[in-house]
């Protein structure tokens, strides 16, 4: 099994520019990497980050590319997160990865709708 870099990142520092995120995972130099956005919880990063290893992993399988998110994602216009667009490439694993990590979420204690707030309060700091 390939290694998976797991780390968090200032918000501002996310290589995608024209979608907001919390969280990306990519390959570079060779390497598999889930960037999070850092947050004062961090049950928060931890939450980012297995969304995005199950959405990685699934896409991996289906072979959707990274090449594909990242061109849908930079293109986006719609209201919401790009992978909740049924036109998403990545659909299905993204709401696969969603369901995952509310039940972790569940599990972790974490109420969804603070978790939310302090997701959008990331965007509203950067904009």
């Amino acid at each position: 099994m390939r290694p998976i870099y797991i780390y968090d990142i200032p918000h501002k520092d996310h290589r995608k520019e024209a979608s907001e995120t919390v969280g990306d995972w990519h390959a570079r130099g060779g390497e598999d990497h889930i960037e999070v956005s850092g947050m004062k919880d961090e049950r928060y990063e931890l939450l980012i980050a297995v969304h995005e290893l199950v959405e990685k992993v699934l896409c991996d399988t289906a072979g959707i590319t990274e090449q594909q998110v990242d061109e849908f994602d930079n293109n986006f216009k719609g209201v919401g997160e790009p992978g909740d667009d049924i036109n998403a490439p990545y659909y299905h694993q993204h709401q696969i990865a969603t369901i995952i990590e509310r039940i972790v979420a569940v599990e972790l204690n974490v109420n969804w709708e603070k978790y939310e707030k302090a997701i959008d309060s990331l965007f509203e700091a950067t904009s």
